[in-house]
């Protein structure tokens, strides 16, 4: 766990996926097409706070879709990359684009459409219930699944390392 730890310390990006990471990766779809997520409220309160921090967050998913959008948009999140079925160029750009090594930066995934960034990045990161091929080469698992607080773990994990976490949480204390 130390060197997980003295990984987190240097990040100062993290990326998420969506299905699978922030939702449980299960699609409802109504009659008209419309697709619907359901997203942990901690999970989202973390990403907050992580971003308040001082760590930037990024989104690469492989689907496009409108409640993506309007969720992070809602958590302040403004990069996100949607439809690419192809994550590692928009990966490289966004980490061109903040000026990072990629030591800084940490990656959440669930699935081998994953690996290409999981097997770059300083910290790889997995879900609890991910696929065994993407927790191979992962750094390090959430003790959670994901759409089920894994995305907590994940801020709360850096912000302790980065000697943040505190600071964050005193911000709610009367």
């Amino acid at each position: 766990m130390k060197d997980i730890l003295e990984k987190a310390k240097q990040i100062k990006l993290v990326v998420f996926d969506v299905d699978g990471v922030l939702t449980d990766g299960s699609l409802f779809v109504g009659d008209d097409g419309q697709e619907y997520k359901a997203f942990n409220a901690r999970d989202g309160l973390g990403m907050k706070m992580l971003q308040r921090s001082g760590v930037e967050i990024g989104i690469i998913t492989a689907r496009s879709s409108h409640v993506v959008e309007h969720r992070m948009l809602n958590l302040g999140i403004k990069y996100v990359y949607q439809g690419k079925l192809e994550k590692l160029p928009a990966f490289e750009d966004l980490v061109k684009k903040l000026g990072l090594d990629f030591e800084q930066t940490a990656y959440v995934g669930d699935d081998v459409v994953d690996l290409p960034i999981l097997t770059r990045t300083g910290l790889a990161i997995a879900v609890q219930d991910a696929h065994p091929i993407a927790k191979q080469h992962a750094h390090w698992q959430t003790p959670h699944n994901g759409g089920h607080g894994a995305a907590r773990d994940v801020c709360d994990l850096i912000m302790e390392a980065q000697n943040t976490l505190d600071t964050q949480v005193q911000f709610f204390l009367p």
